[in-house]
């Protein structure tokens, strides 16, 4: 059977759910798709032992007084249905078929990893899958934690560890210390920012903050026990059971990309100033626009969903806190862009696709990722090159493939729904 919504919203992060508020409010019908058992995206993340963030909890109130709003929980789209469908696969219903008059993409960002020796060791994770996991219930009272990469998530990340119990070593951050401090001061632009920072770093007190430095290379017998930085021409060894290690954050464009919408050079989806693509009935909101920030999305999200919603409200307000957060968010992109020595590959036998066991030194002799896949399936495992795809496009400035459907693996009575039930358009 073939459902059929006003507005289709994929992804339940702040930018999700203000757009789905915002176009319930005016009386669409929405359907409300998010991956995740439980809604608030990564920034948001519930789980046991982390109660619901305050702007969640009235979000969620206020959608659940709206009975023109559907949330579809553990639901992943499977591909996209011309002319205006999607092939879904929902872990209570099995696969399904929506239909939409306006579709909102709200689907995020990704972690950036840039591997080293020994990352594919267990106890090697991306910074934000550090807090996913702990607030997923992962216990790491008591472990020695390393936290790596650049940008304001290794904070997030230094945050949550602290909380949980974790003893944390050292934050090794790839941007300089003059750019980092330039950073600092511009916070004096946005108090309330300044003070968050401040509460989760705590001063770093008892922590090594280093600057202008990288994970060089991770040891030990069948897990981590010994990670190694390079501090210009330095380098410090700690012991340690944990290592959490991201570059950032990249817009989440597979299903952007696969609809034909088009995408600019920074990898964000690109939108105008009603937050609409280059597709018509489709929009854009949040990190998969470009990395911005909770404060951002929620404007984005607010705004794509008064337009997909057709209301006809005054958003000049709005206009200018978006402007205001993307000038925010300007100031992070440039105080923390990776710097030659995180865009420079490791060592030839370093393992670039950890799914197919592909090297770097096995892709870098080809010219494209075209090339290098083919030759040697680097990105045909179970990731679908989600994570060595991006690493190849910063050591070898490849731009990544248009993904093809199926997004993700599926069940076989979900493809077959397509062809059962074939998307009609009310």
């Amino acid at each position: 059977m073939t459902q059929h919504f006003d507005v289709i919203v994929i992804g339940a992060g702040p930018a999700g759910l203000h757009a789905a508020l915002a176009s319930a409010r005016e009386g669409a019908s929405v359907a409300l798709l998010d991956d995740n058992p439980r809604a608030g995206g990564q920034i948001w993340r519930q789980g046991p032992g982390h109660s619901q963030h305050a702007p969640l909890q009235k979000l969620l109130a206020d959608l659940s007084r709206r009975s023109n709003v559907k949330h579809f929980a553990s639901t992943r789209v499977v591909a996209p249905l011309p002319p205006r469908g999607l092939l879904v696969e929902s872990a209570e219903q099995g696969g399904l078929c929506l239909t939409y008059g306006r579709l909102i993409l709200a689907t995020g960002a990704r972690e950036r990893l840039l591997p080293f020796e020994g990352w594919t060791l267990p106890g090697v994770t991306g910074a934000g899958a550090l807090q996913a996991l702990i607030k997923g219930g992962m216990p790491v009272r008591g472990e020695r934690v390393v936290i790596a990469g650049s940008g304001p998530l290794l904070i997030a990340a230094l945050a949550t560890a602290r909380a949980a119990g974790a003893r944390v070593l050292a934050v090794v951050e790839q941007a300089s210390s003059v750019d980092v401090l330039r950073f600092g001061a511009s916070l004096i632009r946005e108090p309330a920012k300044l003070r968050q920072a401040v509460s989760m770093s705590r001063g770093f007190a008892g922590v090594h903050y280093w600057t202008g430095s990288m994970v060089e290379a991770a040891h030990g017998e069948g897990r981590v026990q010994q990670v190694t930085i390079r501090r210009g021409r330095s380098s410090a060894t700690l012991d340690c059971e944990r290592i959490a290690c991201g570059f950032g954050l990249a817009p989440n464009v597979t299903l952007a990309q696969a609809l034909g919408c088009a995408i600019d050079e920074a990898g964000g989806i690109v939108v105008d100033a009603a937050q609409c693509t280059s597709v018509d009935g489709v929009l854009a909101a949040g990190e998969c626009t470009g990395v911005g920030g909770a404060e951002l999305a929620a404007v984005e999200g607010e705004l794509a969903g008064l337009t997909a919603s057709g209301a006809t409200s005054d958003r000049s307000a709005l206009h200018v806190q978006r402007e205001r957060w993307r000038r925010f968010a300007a100031r992070i992109e440039t105080a923390f862009a990776l710097q030659p020595t995180a865009q420079t590959p490791p060592a030839d036998d370093t393992l670039l696709c950890r799914c197919e066991d592909v090297s770097v030194g096995e892709v870098r002799v080809f010219d494209n990722w075209r090339d290098g896949k083919l030759h040697t399936r680097c990105g045909m495992g179970a990731c679908q090159g989600k994570i060595c795809g991006l690493a190849a496009s910063v050591y070898f400035g490849w731009p990544s493939a248009t993904p093809r459907p199926p997004f993700s693996p599926a069940q076989i009575g979900t493809l077959m729904a397509a062809g059962e039930h074939p998307p009609q358009v009310e």
